[in-house]
C-alpha cells in the first residue's frame, strides 16, 4: 500500500468508526494537496464566479470525505482525477438544473398588493356610531378639534364658547367615547 496523498498513509486504519469517513488528518492533507487547483479549475467552469466556485470545491471534499475508499484506494494521479471530475460533474448538474427551472427576469419588481381598507371602514363605522351616542355639545368639540383639525381657540371661536369650555368638553367628550367603545367591544 503506498500513500494517498503525500505523506499520509492509506489503508483500513484511516477511517473514522463505521461510516466510513476520512479522519481529520487525511482530508487536511487532500485539502492542502488539491484545493487550490480545484478552487482555479472550478473558477474556469463557474465562468469567474468566485462564490460558486469556493461551493464546488467545498461540496467536492466533501464528496471525498464521505467516499473515503476513492481516496484510500488510489493512486496520487486517480485520487486527482477523481476530484476534477466530481468537481466537472457538480458545475454540469448545477447548470442543469438551472435550466429546468430558468429565472425570469423581470423589467421592473412585482406590485406590491394595496392594503385593504376593510378594517379602516369598520372602524369609522364603528367610532361614528360611539360619536352619535355623546351629547351635541361633546360631538360639535370632537368633530371640531379631532376632524376638521381646529385649534382651541379657533374651535372656541367657531362655536361661540370659551376657550376653557372646549377643553373641558373635549376631555369629557373622549372620556364618553371611550367608554362608549369600550361597550361596543372595541379595546384601547
Amino acid at each position: 500500500m503506498g500513500p494517498a496523498v503525500r505523506g499520509i498513509p492509506r489503508g483500513p486504519s484511516r477511517r473514522d468508526g463505521a461510516m466510513g469517513k476520512l479522519e481529520p488528518d487525511l482530508m487536511r492533507a487532500l485539502h492542502d494537496e488539491y484545493a487550490a487547483s480545484l478552487w482555479s479549475f472550478a473558477l474556469r467552469l463557474t465562468g469567474g464566479d468566485r462564490g460558486r466556485a469556493e461551493d464546488v470545491v467545498q461540496e467536492t471534499l466533501l464528496r471525498a470525505w464521505r467516499h473515503p475508499e476513492v481516496v484510500n484506494n488510489s493512486t496520487q494521479g486517480s485520487a486527482r482525477s477523481w476530484l476534477f471530475t466530481v468537481a466537472r460533474r457538480i458545475v454540469i448538474d448545477d447548470w442543469r438544473s438551472r435550466q429546468a427551472r430558468p429565472e425570469v427576469p423581470m423589467a421592473a419588481p412585482p406590485e406590491r398588493g394595496r392594503s385593504d381598507d376593510t378594517d379602516q371602514v369598520l372602524q369609522g363605522w364603528l367610532v361614528g356610531d360611539a360619536l352619535r351616542t355623546l351629547s351635541a355639545a361633546h360631538r360639535e368639540v370632537i368633530v371640531e378639534c379631532f376632524y376638521r383639525g381646529q385649534s382651541v381657540a379657533e374651535a372656541a371661536a367657531r362655536l361661540g364658547v370659551p376657550e376653557g369650555t372646549v377643553k373641558s368638553r373635549t376631555h369629557y367628550a373622549l372620556r364618553a367615547l371611550r367608554l362608549a367603545l369600550q361597550e361596543m367591544g372595541v379595546s384601547d
